[in-house]
Parts: C-alpha cells; structure tokens; sequence
C-alpha cells in the first residue's frame, strides 16, 4: 500500500530505519526474500529495499502470504490503531470482532448487524486494513495463541480453545500453516523465565505505545472503585468481571517496570473466556492509543498545549462493562462524587452476586440487568427519578431496544431516549465504556470552568464549549480527560496552599 495511515513510503522507510517503538504496531514490514513479516522494533539486519514490502495491520501481511517473525513476536505489538482514518463502519465491525463476533458467527452475521452487505463489507476491509473480515479475526485468534504458547504454561488444547478454534486439529492445522512449523515446537522454545502460575491462573503482557501515564490512569480508577469490586493502590488494580459463558473472572494490572507494557494476570476464569478478557483490558486501559498523533493535535490549542506537555501519555480511564458505566453515571447524577460511589457500593451489596475469591476486598460480580429489573431498589438512598431511570436502562438491555455494540451516536441516542438520561450521561458513556475518541460532554461544568480559565464568573455555556472544542475534533474524549486532570490539579494545588496558610498562621501565634 503506498499509504498507511497518512505515512507515505518515504515516512515508512525513515520509520522502519529509525525502530522508534513510537511507530511499534501502526504497521508492518515484509520482507518477500525471506517470506517474513515484523514489527517497525524487530533488531534484525535490515533487508534489501526492493524486497520490503508494507502493511497496515498484521492481518494484512499474512493475507499476502507472509509468516510471523519468531524474534520481534508481531502478536506482542501494541494495537494497530486501524479506526484512524477508517468509516465508521469499519471501525464498528474491527469492535465485533474484537468482542468475538467472528469466533462462531458468519461474516453475513456480522454484516447485517452492520446494516450493509457482506460482500460490501468484504471491500471496506480490503480497502481500509488490508484484509478481509475472516483474515483479521483468524490472525487475531492466531496472534492470541501464539502468546498463551510463548507466555503460559496452559496445555495446547487449552490454548486452542481460549483462542476460538473448534477443534484442536483445526487450531493445528491453521497454526502450521501460518508459523511453518507445529504449535509444540513453538512450546518447545518456552524458557524458564516464563510465569510459572497454576493452571487457574494466566499472566500476558499487553503492550502499549510509550509514553503512557500509568499514574494518572491508576488514580482516576481508585478513586471510583466500588467495595466489593475494586481494589486499586499505587502499584496494582484489580477487579471481578464477568465472562461470556456465565462465570466470572479476577483480572488484575499493573505496570511491568522497564517495558511498555502492563502485566495482565487472571485467575478463576475458564480458557475460553481468555480471549476476550484481554480484549477488554486493553480498551479499559487504552491500549491502542497513540499519543503521538493526539499530542500533536491537540498542543495547537493554547488552552491545551501545556496539559499535553505535562501529560503526553494521557489515556482515557474504561470501564469493564457499558451496563455498570450507565448505572454509575444515573446514579452520580447531581449528588457529590463520595456519595455517588456510595449509592452504586449500596445498589452492589443488594443486588449484586456474592462471590467467594482469593483476593481480599473482592466479594461480589456488578449485577446484571436483569438483576436491576427485578430488585427492589426503595431504601438505597436513590430518588425516585433515578430508579425509574435504571429500570428502563435495565429494561432496554434485557429487551434489546438498547445495544452496546452500536456506534457510538447510534448508542448516544438509544441512551437519550430514556427518562432520566441527558446528553451528559450518554456521552460519558461513549467515552468510558466505549472508547469513543471524540466524545464529548459540552455540558459538563467542570469542562466549562477550566475552558474559561477557570473563572467561575466567565463560565463558558454548553453551547460556547461546542464551538471551542470544534478545534480538538477527532480527539475531544482526549481534551476532556486533560480538562479534568487538570482540574485536579488546580483543586489539590489550592488545598495545599490553604493547609500551608493555616499552617503558617500557627506558627505565627
């Protein structure tokens, strides 16, 4: 392809000279004398120009015909962050398949849960990735594979099954023919360095492009994890989740030091579910961002230019369930932030599953849907409004007249069309819950505020806010996380200055 993702090929050369890890994941080289294709990082000796060949995602080159390299592991790389530049519904079918619609689905499935043609979606992935829908979920399963063999000590038909194939001899097959080689070889080249976990326990390395603000992103989370659910201290996050079969799961995170990577260890979670686990973490802790590009769009504004050199490997803070997100925002509405954790920890405790983990502080599953419609929720604490509200939320998804897996302003306005559901809290979750990279909360005072300058006298309208932010398009989910860090900041600063007043005058008596 002679662009990728705006790089032209004289870009693509200095890039791949270069082995910035900055560039780790947006593409991928082919080498056709060798039949090979790498990550942009991998330390082998350069080949000849006229046997390099590009590709936008991994998919891609193996649609070529190309193998993996072994040495660089193309399945580590940080996600391709193929929604830059792509139509809407391209970007919604790479989500469908990400949550596993094409592990035992059709592509004429997914293209009618898209509302178009098979063979027309067939084009659109062609023409955007490179590859076709079945090419890029097979390489996703096979990618997953390849790193339960080289990083968990889980049996080959565990692995198969965790990464979708439906038979062992199928996952083989298909592995063989893409590695050249069969998956107990690959095992073979396991070392003793490996995590040396039980078989109830998996631990993966889910890498991301430098730099990335661990710090920030830890301290948003803890500061919104629910008892019984969450925990969260300076080093480490974990959580109970749900899984696809109907079990449920601890994942656990925390920055691996000296590589741009977080370890993601999970435990109690059947094999099958393991493959979505992993996709979910990585949109929770946003993985597949390039703060490369959002930096360099966003520091043309002057409100934003030093909140994005102070925290260039901002990410946005997920949420593990589109569900729990739209509980959390209804129930938060127009209360303090204290008391709207403490009002979702009551609706936890009272309908919530009570499970039994090895984890200290972990003690029940965030409840269904189903679970809200049929709970009495009189005696919480919540205003009559707002059980209203999440009964008709609950009611929606049990119904299917709300869908998660939408676009996002097909979502925004199923959300809207529930009483008690404002633009406000349907935008927050496009942003958390589905990643939304311009989502955007025009309303939200605080966002007003810090784009004033701060003066509570020149608060900027909703209306004002839209026509500011229009410059920060398509990353205004980015700014808003800025705004609010930085909100933060200017609240602790004055706090600090108020105890180092109090205290002053102390001394002076």
């Amino acid at each position: 392809m002679e662009k990728i993702f705006s790089f032209d090929v004289r870009a693509l050369d200095r890039a791949r000279a270069s082995r910035d890890a900055r560039f780790d994941g947006k593409f991928f080289i082919a080498v056709t004398s060798t039949g090979i294709y790498c990550r942009p990082v991998c330390k082998v000796r350069d080949a000849k120009r006229s046997n390099i060949r590009y590709y936008p995602t991994a998919a891609a080159a193996a649609a070529a015909g190309f193998r993996p390299c072994l040495r660089c592991r193309p399945e580590a790389a940080p996600g391709t962050p193929a929604w830059l530049g792509t139509l809407e519904v391209v970007r919604r079918g790479l989500r469908l398949i990400e949550e596993g619609m094409l592990d035992d689905r059709s592509v004429e499935d997914m293209a009618e849960r898209l509302g178009i043609g098979a063979r027309h979606l067939h084009r659109l992935f062609v023409q955007h990735l490179g590859a076709s829908p079945i090419a890029v979920a097979q390489t996703r399963r096979l990618h997953f594979a390849k790193r339960l063999l080289d990083e968990t000590r889980l049996p080959i038909t565990s692995i198969a099954m965790a990464a979708g194939f439906g038979s062992i001899r199928r996952f083989n097959d298909v592995f063989r023919m893409t590695y050249g080689r069969p998956p107990r070889e690959i095992r073979r080249r396991l070392t003793s360095e490996a995590p040396g976990t039980g078989m109830d326990e998996v631990v993966l390395r889910l890498a991301y492009r430098p730099p990335y603000d661990w710090s920030h992103l830890q301290r948003f989370l803890a500061a919104r994890a629910l008892r019984g659910i969450e925990t969260a201290d300076g080093e480490r996050y974990a959580r109970t989740v749900r899984t696809p079969d109907g079990g449920w799961a601890i994942v656990q995170l925390r920055p691996i030091a000296g590589e741009d990577a977080l370890e993601f260890r999970v435990s109690c979670a059947d094999a099958s579910a393991l493959l979505h686990l992993s996709s979910v973490a990585r949109r929770v802790f946003d993985q597949a961002a390039d703060p490369e590009t959002i930096v360099s769009a966003l520091q043309t504004d002057a409100l934003l230019r030093p909140l994005v050199k102070r925290r260039p490997g901002l990410r946005i803070p997920g949420v593990w369930d589109p569900f729990e997100c739209a509980v959390r925002a209804i129930i938060g509405q127009q209360v303090s932030f204290l008391a709207g954790i403490t009002l979702v920890a009551r609706l936890v405790e009272r309908t919530g599953e009570p499970i039994t983990t090895p984890v200290q502080g972990l003690t029940h599953l965030f409840p269904r849907a189903s679970d809200v419609v049929a709970a009495n929720l009189r005696g919480l604490g919540l205003t009559g409004g707002r059980i209203a509200a999440l009964k008709e939320l609950a009611n929606a998804l049990v119904d299917g007249t709300l869908d998660f897996s939408a676009s996002a302003d097909e979502v925004v306005g199923q959300l809207t069309r529930i009483r008690g559901i404002g633009p406000w809290t349907a935008q927050y979750v496009a942003l958390r819950a589905l990643g939304e990279p311009d989502a955007f909360l025009s309303s939200d005072l605080v966002l007003r505020r810090i784009a004033s300058g701060g003066s509570s006298q020149q608060t900027l309208t909703a209306s004002a806010l839209e026509k500011r932010a229009e410059a920060w398009r398509p990353w205004r989910a980015y700014a808003t996380i800025h705004l609010w860090a930085a909100a933060v900041d200017q609240s602790e600063a004055r706090s600090k200055a108020m105890l180092t007043s109090r205290a002053r005058a102390v001394r002076s008596r």
